[in-house]
C-alpha cells in the first residue's frame, strides 16, 4: 500500500485561524485534543499534501509555514486529494477514515486567506474522522487504503441455473457495474451468483453479505407476481430499511409507455451496510433499472455510513 510520510502536525484553538506545528498530537474519537475543529463530526481532522502546497508556494512565490492553511497534518509521498471518502490512512494501531475532499472557501471572511491570500484546502486538502485514537508525530507514516465496494449479484433462475438457457441478466449486471465503478475511480470486487428460484438459498446468500459486510447487492428475477415470484419478500423480510422512492420512479416512469412495467414488484433497501437492489430478469429491463440507481449509488452509501454528500 502508498505510504505517506508526516511532515508537521499542528494544531490551533480557534477555527478560520493557521495551525501552529506542535511536538505531537494525540488523537481522539473527536479528533485532535486541544484543536479547534475536533468534536463529534465528520470534519474532525485536516491533511494537506506537501504536493499541493509547492504549486501554491509556485504561484504565491513564497514560502507557506507547515499549518498555515490550518491542516492538522502535513504530509508528503502522494496526492492526497486523488483519495476519496471512505478510504482509510493507519499508522500502527491508528486509524483515519476520509469522510470529505475539500471544502467550502468562505474568502476574505477567513483569516487564512486574509493572511495567505488564498487557500488549497478548499481544493486539494481531505478531512478525517478517528476510528482508532492514538499519537502523531512528524517522521511516522500513514499507510493508504483505499476503499474497496464489495458487490454481490445474483440471478435467480431455475431455467438458466439448470443449464437450459445462458443467464444474461446476471451478467449484464455486472457489466454495467464494472463500468460505473470504474468510471469513478473507485476500487471494487464483484462475485456473481446463478441460483434456482429457492426462497432458502437466496436468504443464505443475503445473510452472508450482511455479515461479511458487502456493501451492494443487486438480485435479478423473481419481481412478478407468478407462482416461483418471490424475490422481493424475501429481501423485504430482511431489510431494516426500505427505500421505496427508487423503484416507484423506475415503474412510473417506463410503465408510462410499457404498463407491464408496472407489474414489477421490485424493491431497494438497507439490510445491515448493505444497499439491496431487486431487478426484474430481463437485460431490458436491468439496462432501465441499472440506468436509474446509477444515480444515486455514491450518494446512498455515503448517506450509510454517516457522511454528507450533499
Amino acid at each position: 500500500m502508498p505510504k505517506l510520510s508526516i511532515i508537521s502536525v499542528n494544531k490551533s484553538t480557534q477555527k478560520g485561524t493557521i495551525k501552529l506545528p506542535a511536538d505531537q498530537i494525540k488523537l481522539t474519537q473527536y479528533g485532535v485534543a486541544g484543536d479547534a475543529h475536533a468534536g463529534p463530526w465528520n470534519r474532525q481532522v485536516s491533511l494537506l499534501g506537501t504536493e499541493s502546497i509547492r504549486k501554491f508556494e509556485a504561484d504565491a512565490r513564497r514560502k507557506v509555514n507547515h499549518g498555515e492553511f490550518a491542516e492538522n497534518i502535513t504530509t508528503t509521498g502522494m496526492e492526497i486529494w486523488a483519495s476519496h471518502p471512505l478510504d482509510r490512512f493507519t499508522s500502527g494501531d491508528i486509524e483515519l477514515e476520509v469522510t470529505q475532499i475539500g471544502k467550502e472557501c468562505h474568502g476574505t471572511s477567513c483569516a487564512i486567506y486574509k493572511e495567505v491570500g488564498n487557500c488549497v484546502m478548499p481544493k486539494e486538502g481531505i478531512f478525517c474522522r478517528v476510528l482508532s485514537p492514538g499519537i502523531l508525530t512528524a517522521g511516522m507514516e500513514l499507510e493508504y487504503h483505499p476503499k474497496v465496494f464489495r458487490i454481490m449479484v445474483i440471478t435467480l433462475s431455475d431455467r438458466a441455473s439448470s443449464g437450459e438457457y445462458e443467464d444474461r441478466s446476471g451478467p449484464r449486471v455486472t457489466e454495467l457495474l464494472e463500468s460505473h465503478f470504474t468510471s469513478l475511480g473507485f476500487l471494487h470486487s464483484i462475485s456473481g451468483f446463478l441460483i434456482p428460484d429457492d426462497r432458502q438459498k437466496l436468504e443464505e446468500l443475503l445473510h452472508k453479505a450482511k455479515e461479511e459486510l458487502v456493501d451492494f447487492v443487486f438480485t435479478t428475477g423473481g419481481t412478478g407476481i407468478g407462482p416461483r415470484d418471490f424475490t422481493p419478500d424475501v429481501v423485504g423480510r430482511l431489510l431494516d430499511k426500505e427505500i421505496p422512492g427508487i423503484m416507484e420512479m423506475i415503474r412510473m416512469k417506463y410503465g408510462t409507455e410499457k404498463p407491464a412495467a408496472l407489474v414489477s414488484r421490485s424493491v431497494a433497501g438497507v439490510m445491515g451496510k448493505s444497499l439491496v437492489f431487486t431487478l426484474p430478469g430481463s437485460v431490458r429491463a436491468v439496462n432501465e433499472y441499472m440506468a436509474e440507481i446509477s444515480k444515486s449509488m455514491t450518494h446512498l452509501v455515503y448517506m450509510l455510513h454517516g457522511l454528507d454528500s450533499h
